[in-house]
């Protein structure tokens, strides 16, 4: 699940999901990292500027929601993510940012590759702390929901949980950087 609804407030306003990365909304890229990380089907939320981001990028292939409490914050993203995947019959939920670009296909499927059960729950780690991509057994998606709030997404339920997590280190094989100021805007090409 890649979540994309985020308006960019830092940036003046500029939905993420629409900056250029390689030519491309950025919202492409990330969608192109969870295909190739082995993820399917693929789910996107969108929220601010949905439907310019639905025009201008291709979403082909994906499922799409459309959040529009996304002023709300994450938590209102990842609460409507889940929400839609409820009863698809899905055992896991790999949850993505559409803000961090230097994460890529490779640390995907490692996260990926750490699901055991529909309890399962997985993260990135960057020199041993905790990062995106998530990974969510499907067990864990109600409470997951019922935590998300303001702009804290689950880093109340991770931490309450942070015994159970399993840490898949990936700093040799991505950046966790975020790209939330126009300084880090910096990091696109």
């Amino acid at each position: 699940m890649l979540l994309a609804a985020g308006g960019g407030r830092r940036l003046g306003g500029r939905p993420k999901a629409l900056l250029e990365h390689r030519g491309r909304p950025l919202v492409e890229h990330a969608l192109r990292a969870l295909r190739n990380g082995g993820c399917g089907p693929v789910h996107v939320v969108l929220g601010a500027a949905a439907e310019t981001v639905r025009a201008r990028a291709d979403l082909s292939g994906c499922m799409v929601t459309v959040n529009a409490q996304w002023p709300e914050g994450m938590g209102s993203s990842l609460r409507a993510g889940l929400g839609a995947l409820a009863g698809t019959g899905a055992d896991a939920a790999l949850v993505l940012l559409v803000d961090q670009p230097g994460i890529g296909a490779r640390a995907v499927a490692r996260v990926r590759s750490a699901y055991r059960s529909r309890l399962s729950l997985a993260a990135a780690s960057y020199d041993g702390e905790r990062g995106h991509p998530v990974l969510f057994g499907a067990e864990r998606w109600a409470d997951v929901a019922a935590g998300a709030v303001g702009d804290q997404g689950a880093r109340t339920y991770l931490r309450a949980h942070r015994d159970a997590i399993t840490l898949v280190e990936c700093s040799d094989v991505a950046e966790a950087y975020d790209i939330d100021t126009a300084e880090d805007l910096t990091h696109l090409e």
